[in-house]
Order: structure tokens, then sequence, then C-alpha cells
């Protein structure tokens, strides 16, 4: 069934279609209106779920580890410095393997106050040993938050799905409602490795040691590194994981495509902007307006960017003339996160070849200010033409 609703309904809807058991909330513009919704599904009772109003974001956080814990499916969402109020605990849940999914919904972070959106917020955590993946439409959301559960309940570990606040989540647009029935048949029961049971007390995630040690079972227990080392490499796993997701996903809904990006007039382009989020459908017209005179340039959005698919970007980006990276957020004191991630995926796997791309960044819309599609395809335009700084360009810059 299609429907025309905002973002945030739509994760709304994709959340109650996943029949979490416990949600935990605290409002926070702009994401308010997901959990919002989700307490309106609960009194009406078209969702049979635990919702908890916490004090804070932190205490939200804690109760979804809380319920995940003891074998529950759970939910929160968040955005901005109430994200950063959660970071001890996000970090928690991702070395506690609980496969948690949280909306981000983008807005930028203080000081000073700004509730205008960029990704700085989501960008802050990328190294929390959660999964993350960014969404450039309505479609994308409600889908990706039903993915979401599949793979963070396949791989244990937590997941955010991430989208553009404002831009995406209070626009409206028109999207596939999906039957409970597929979505039923797509995600199973919850039916977690591990959880905690009154009638069989058991103690999780208590003080590791460095080194292995023998338990109280005479059998030898992980040390601290050794948990560490199986969550990354289970996260780099899970990029095979996602994979699957996406064919299990079409072959129930009729719908899916690249697990990992999204490419845009790429096939034959001499060079490729690159970006997170509804940035790149925007730079699609900017890339159908130069395509019009004359320059070959495609854009490919990462919709998978923790862990990051770096075997996948260095394929679609090797050999290209020139790599140009927009962001909404930045690595303070050197440059855009995604661009270094990018240089550092392409360099592995394609250095000494001969077919490395040079990358330029562009830093853009931090704290809501305007992006005008004109402003993109001139600094497209410009990137292709030449090479414009070592570092990155701030567009729309007033100083």
């Amino acid at each position: 069934m299609h429907i025309i609703e905002n973002g945030n309904t739509a994760a709304a809807l994709g959340v109650r279609l996943c029949r979490p058991g416990v949600i935990a909330a605290y409002p926070i513009t702009p994401q308010t209106p997901v959990t919002e919704k989700l307490s309106e599904y609960v009194e009406e009772g078209s969702l049979r779920a635990e919702y908890i109003p916490v004090e804070s974001e932190h205490s939200a956080m804690a109760v979804c580890i809380a319920a995940s814990s003891a074998g529950s499916r759970v939910f929160t969402a968040t955005s901005a410095n109430g994200l950063l109020y959660m970071h001890e605990q996000v970090q928690w849940a991702s070395g506690a393997r609980l496969p948690i999914v949280m909306c981000v919904v983008n807005r930028a972070v203080g000081a000073p106050w700004n509730i205008w959106n960029d990704q700085q917020d989501s960008i802050s955590q990328r190294d929390t040993g959660w999964m993350q993946i960014y969404c450039s439409d309505h479609q994308q959301i409600i889908d990706g938050v039903i993915k979401a559960y599949w793979l963070a309940e396949k791989v244990s570990i937590p997941i955010m799905v991430c989208y553009d606040g404002y831009i995406l989540s209070h626009t409206f647009m028109p999207f596939d409602l999906p039957e409970q029935k597929k979505v039923d048949e797509f995600l199973p029961p919850l039916c977690p490795e591990y959880a905690l049971d009154p009638d069989a007390p058991a103690n999780l995630n208590t003080v590791t040691l460095p080194d292995v040690r023998v338990d109280v079972k005479g059998e030898l227990a992980h040390g601290y590194m050794e948990i560490r080392y199986l969550l990354q490499e289970d996260l780099r796993l899970s990029l095979a994981a996602a994979e699957e997701a996406e064919k299990r996903f079409a072959s129930v809904f009729g719908r899916g495509g690249d697990p990992y990006l999204e490419p845009y007039r790429c096939d034959d382009a001499d060079y490729i902007a690159v970006g997170l989020g509804s940035i790149t459908y925007q730079l699609r017209v900017s890339v159908d307006d130069l395509r019009e005179e004359g320059m070959k340039v495609g854009v490919m959005g990462v919709r998978f960017y923790r862990p990051f698919p770096d075997k996948a970007v260095a394929a679609a980006l090797r050999g290209k003339k020139g790599v140009i990276v927009f962001e909404k957020a930045l690595s303070y004191g050197y440059e855009g996160a995604l661009v270094s991630d990018l240089k550092a995926a392409i360099y592995q796997h394609v250095a000494g070849t001969g077919l490395l791309p040079p990358v330029q960044n562009f830093i853009a819309g931090i704290g809501g200010r305007e992006i005008r599609t004109e402003d993109l395809t001139r600094a497209l335009r410009a990137a292709v033409q030449s090479r414009i700084a070592e570092e990155p360009v701030w567009i729309g810059l007033k100083l």
C-alpha cells in the first residue's frame, strides 16, 4: 500500500511492523515525532509494547540495554546532543553485543545551540562499535528500520538508522507501506543467544581482566582484548550479513539493491561525487545538469557506513579521473570523516595499480546552512575542471 507521510512517521511505522517489546525514549527535536507516534500506537493498541518515558537519553539507552539483555526486541531514537548524552551507554550496548535498533535523526550539536540539520551527531559516534546506515528518502527509512532489526539480530550488534532532520524527518513523500504478514515472514521472532533469566541468575559484562583466565567452571575465558577483537571481526563479517539481508528483503518485498552503495549515472562517469544521506539525491540534479554540459559525472551514496564497505567503495572508484566527497560533518582538525575513510579504502585496494583517483572534499550544510543546488553544481563543475584545494572547501561560508 502506497501512502504519503513524513520521514518520522515512516520510521515509526517501520518500528511498529517489527513488533518491539520495549520502547524507551526522551524527546528531542527533530526526533520527537518518532517516539510520539510510537506512544500513540501503544496507547491505541496497534502496537503491543512497553513504552517507557525516561528522564534523559542516557536513561533511554540504559533501559534498552536492560530490556535487550533480558531478551526483548527494543527501540529508541534520538538526535544531536541527546545522542552525545547517550555516549557512555552507546559504547556499552555494542560491547555487550545487544541487537538494539536506534533511529538517529541527524541534527547539529552544540555549542552553540542549533536545532537544524547536519550529520555531526552520528558521525561523532562512528567508532563506538555500532553499525550505521544512512537513508536518502522515506522508502529507505522504513525499509532500513526493518532490515536493521534483521541484521542486528543476525550478528548481535546494535545499529543506527540515520536520516537527515527536517529534510527527511518532516517532509512528506510517497512510500510503500509493507504488509505485516510479509514483515513477519522476513523478520522472525527474536531468539537471543543469551538473555538474563530470573530462574538462572548470571552476571553479564562484569570486570574483565586484561588477559585470558580460567573461570569458575574451569573453562578458559576471554580477556578484554579478545572480546573487543571479536566485536571488530563480527563487524567486518556483518558486511556479508548485510548483503544477505538485502537479498532476503528483495525476495520477500520485491525491491532492493546494493546494500552498501547507491550509484547514479556512474557506469560511464569519469568523475564521481560521493556523500551520505539526502545530499546525494540533491546532487543528482547537479549531475544531470553537468551531463548536459558534456561532463561525464555521477553520484554515489554510501548507504552502509559502519562497518565501512572498503572493497565495494574502492571497486566503484577505481580508475576514475576524480572523486569529489560532499559532507555535512567534519572530523575537526583534519577533514571530513567520510573522505578519510574513502581515501584509506582506495589507497589500500588501488595503490600501485596506476588507477588511484585524486580526491577532493567539500563541506556543506553545517548547522543547517542552506545547500543550494546551484552551489553544488558550481562546486562539482569546478572540481571536475581543476583541483581546487588541498584542504576541505566550505560551501556557502560567509566570512
